[in-house]
């Protein structure tokens, strides 16, 4: 397993190790002691939660607000998709800065995103599924979300003009009013 810490220290891109054969193929997605080892704190994962989109779908940036926070690991089981997370932790250095990775079923790669960050991704194949675990429940009444074009975190969104958004979404606050 290799593991690389972005930008944004907190966050990490985990690439499992994939055993091919002419079967197939073979990967651990998920080890609690390793996973724990890598993260250096015990974790509790809850809830997993699955998401389907289509071609030109963008989710998010979406996080939970206390007391209901949730960290994720987020991986793609079907698709491609640039997957993206923003620091709106307050106090931190980073606070507003982003980091986005491109995720998908043929590179395996997970990304980790701790309490504190906003998270959004953008499908870039005709269809894409995300797989991703999470170490707090759901929580309508915590439910928050930011503007995806905010710019004021000016995220890079590749090949996106003019994105599929729920109305949610669409009308989501802006970096500056959370």
């Amino acid at each position: 397993m290799k593991v690389t810490r972005l930008a944004i220290p907190d966050l990490l891109l985990i690439e499992p190790q994939v055993y091919n054969d002419e079967r197939g193929n073979f990967f651990e997605s998920f080890n609690q002691i390793k996973f724990e080892e890598i993260i250096g704190s015990n974790i509790n994962f809850v809830q997993d939660n699955q998401s389907y989109s289509t071609k030109g779908v963008l989710r998010g940036l979406h996080y939970q607000s206390s007391p209901m926070e949730q960290a994720k690991l987020v991986n793609v089981t079907h698709g491609k998709v640039f997957d993206v997370a923003v620091d709106i932790r307050k106090n931190s250095q980073t606070y507003g800065q982003w980091v986005g990775k491109i995720l998908s079923s043929e590179n395996r790669r997970q990304l980790w995103i701790p309490e504190g960050f906003a998270h959004g991704f953008l499908t870039l194949t005709d269809s894409a599924s995300l797989f991703y675990k999470v170490t707090n429940y759901y929580s309508k009444s915590c439910e928050r979300g930011i503007f995806w074009n905010d710019s004021d975190i000016n995220i890079h969104w590749p090949n996106v003009d003019k994105p599929l958004l729920s109305s949610k979404d669409a009308n989501a606050k802006f970096l500056s009013d959370i």
